[in-house]
C-alpha cells in the first residue's frame, strides 16, 4: 500500500511538534526545578498540594501568634521580676523600721520606699508593642491610676483596666493567655497601696504603723512569686507550640516538594533522550519530504 506524500508530512509534523513540545516542557522543568505549572500537569498532585499550602499557611499564622505571645509574656515576666525585687526591699525596710531605730533613720527609710513607690508606678505601666500588659483587655489605657499630694507624692493608687486577659490562639482550638489575670493585676494595686502606708509610718515614726504593713507586704509577695512562676510555665508551653509549629511546617514543606519538584537526574536523562529523539525525526523527515515521484518509480 502506498501511503501519500500528504500524509507522510502530516504524520511528521505532527510527530515533531509533540517531540518539540515534550523537549519544552522538559527544559522548563529543569530551568525551573518545579514538576507542575498548572492543574492540567497533574490535578490529584496540584489538589494535595494546595491542601499542604493551605495548612502550611494556617501554621506559619499560628507561629507568629506564638512569637507575639511570647514576647508578651516575656516581657510581663520581666515586670513581675522588677516587682519581686521592689518587694523583696521593701520587705526588708519593714524588718529594719520596726527595730530600734532613730526618728531619722525611720525617715530615710521612708524616703526609700518613697522611690521603691515611685519605681514601682512606672513598672506597673510598661508597655509591650504599645499595649499596656497589666490592663487586661483594656490595653490602650494606663492601668494604675496615681493620686498624688501638692508635693507630688503619691497618696493613692487604683487600678484602672478592665478584668479581661487577653487570649492568643496557638492552634485549631487551642489558645493561651500570655497576660497578667485580674488578681495579680489588682494585686500590683494593693502592693503600691501597701508602700504608701509602709513609707507614712516610717515618716511618722510608727512602729506599729510598720508591723501592720508587713504582713500585708507577705501577701503581695506570695502573689509575685505565684505570678511568676504561672508566667514561667505560660513561657514553656508557648516555647512547645513553637517547636511543634517549625516541626509541622517543615513536614508540609517536604510534602510539597515531593508533588511539585521535577527529580532533576530523571528529568535531564529524559530530556536528553527527547532531544535526541527530536533530532532524528527532523532528519528523517527531511529525507522523506524531498523524496519526489521519479523516486517512487525506480
Amino acid at each position: 500500500m502506498r501511503i501519500s506524500t500528504a500524509s507522510t508530512s502530516t504524520a511528521v509534523l505532527i510527530q515533531l511538534q509533540k517531540l518539540s513540545g515534550r523537549q519544552a516542557e522538559l527544559q522548563n522543568q529543569v530551568a525551573t526545578g518545579q514538576r507542575i505549572f498548572l492543574p492540567g500537569d497533574d490535578p490529584s498532585a496540584m489538589g494535595r498540594v494546595i491542601s499542604a499550602q493551605m495548612e502550611r499557611s494556617a501554621v506559619a499564622q499560628y507561629s507568629r501568634n506564638a512569637d507575639t505571645a511570647l514576647a508578651y509574656s516575656q516581657t510581663s515576666y520581666a515586670a513581675l521580676a522588677q516587682f519581686k525585687k521592689l518587694s523583696d526591699r521593701a520587705g526588708e525596710l519593714g524588718v529594719l523600721g520596726t527595730g530600734s531605730i532613730g526618728t531619722a533613720a525611720m525617715k530615710a527609710y521612708g524616703a526609700e520606699v518613697n522611690q521603691l513607690l515611685e519605681q514601682a508606678a512606672t513598672v506597673g505601666n510598661t508597655r509591650s508593642r504599645n499595649d499596656y500588659i497589666f490592663s487586661g483587655t483594656a490595653v490602650t489605657t494606663p492601668p494604675f491610676t496615681l493620686t498624688r499630694d501638692v508635693t507630688g507624692k503619691i497618696t493613692g493608687v487604683a487600678y484602672a483596666g478592665d478584668a479581661g486577659e487577653i487570649s492568643v490562639p496557638l492552634g485549631d482550638g487551642t489558645s493561651i493567655k500570655p497576660s497578667t489575670g485580674s488578681a495579680t493585676n489588682n494585686g500590683l494595686a494593693a502592693f503600691m497601696t501597701q508602700l504608701i502606708a509602709l513609707r507614712d509610718a516610717l515618716n511618722t515614726g510608727s512602729t506599729a504603723g510598720v508591723q501592720a504593713t508587713r504582713t500585708n507586704l507577705d501577701t503581695s509577695e506570695n502573689l509575685l512569686v505565684s505570678a511568676l512562676s504561672e508566667h514561667g510555665a505560660v513561657q514553656l508551653r508557648i516555647e512547645v507550640a513553637k517547636a511543634q509549629h517549625k516541626a509541622r511546617g517543615d513536614e508540609l514543606d517536604r510534602q510539597v516538594s515531593l508533588e511539585a519538584d521535577a527529580d532533576l537526574p530523571s528529568t535531564i536523562v529524559n530530556l536528553n533522550q527527547t532531544t535526541q529523539a527530536y533530532e532524528a525525526a527532523l532528519s528523517s523527515s527531511a529525507t522523506l519530504l524531498k523524496l519526489s515521484l521519479l523516486d517512487y518509480i525506480r
